[in-house]
């Protein structure tokens, strides 16, 4: 593998392990009405999705093998986007911390080891 997707696939990993415990986070802040904190951190989430997005759809065109579900970042997304428009911040905290962060959990690291 090239250097460049080693340093990708590296960068990928290490932001799969943040994911988890920000989106417990978020939960949280959610949960203890911090409202303004949280949706800090919801922007960052979802420009850290697009960023997850599209290192998916670049490391399959590399013939790197990746098992991340982009379609249900989507729907998480637009999940998201529907509980903070109703201001449904309970919904969204248990979003975060019962299908976002066990998502995330199941999925599996890129595996840099070539035979």
């Amino acid at each position: 593998m090239s250097e460049i997707i080693l340093e990708v696939i590296e960068s990928y990993n290490q932001y799969l392990d943040k994911v988890v415990n920000g989106s417990t986070t978020i939960a949280d802040l959610l949960r203890t009405e911090r409202i303004s904190d949280a949706m800090n951190i919801i922007l960052d989430f979802t420009e850290g999705m697009g960023w997850l997005t599209d290192v998916s759809i670049l490391l399959k065109q590399n013939d790197v093998s990746i098992n991340l579900r982009v379609e249900q970042i989507h729907e998480f997304l637009i999940e998201i986007n529907t509980g903070l428009i109703n201001q449904d911040y309970v919904l969204v905290a248990d979003m975060f911390e019962y299908e976002i962060a066990p998502f995330f959990e199941s999925v599996e690291p890129i595996n840099t080891v070539s035979d």
